[in-house]
């Protein structure tokens, strides 16, 4: 089970249903999910310490944590070192990186301020663009 972590509208959402190859068009998610083999997380959970402990808490649950940035968004969303309080592995996860405006590079530099180091995926939930990347080092990893 994988779960993801991210600020609020960067498409964690999305990105289980295109990892699932559901066409269902995402809703907000307003409080943790366990679903399809994942757990989605409130975007509010990582943008307020005091939510915190929950997502720390609820990482236990899963194998692997996927900390998600929008490759659109130009703001500082997640504190620095963020990554180092899951006590599982945290992979970062660039998404909408087909969108118009998308930086990959500055999304990529955001997850290395939240204290991700290796590896990165580049994805599109829209596309499908890098899943099949995604989902290999899932394999790889037996997730």
């Amino acid at each position: 089970m994988i779960m993801l972590v991210g600020p609020v509208g960067a498409g964690k959402t999305s990105l289980i249903n295109a990892l699932n190859q559901d066409c269902r068009k995402a809703e907000k998610t307003s409080s943790i999910c366990f679903c399809d083999g994942a757990i989605d997380t409130p975007g509010e959970y990582a943008q307020m310490p005091r939510f915190y402990s929950a997502l720390a808490v609820t990482a236990t649950e899963a194998k692997m944590v996927l900390m998600v940035q929008d490759a659109t968004d130009i703001r500082i969303t997640l504190p620095p070192g963020f990554a180092a309080m899951f006590p599982r592995p945290v992979v970062g996860v660039v998404t909408k990186i087909d969108a118009p405006g998308a930086d990959q590079e500055r999304a990529k530099l955001r997850l290395l301020e939240a204290g991700i180091q290796e590896p990165f995926f580049y994805v599109s939930a829209y596309t499908g663009a890098g899943l099949a990347d995604l989902t290999e080092y899932f394999v790889r990893k037996e997730v």
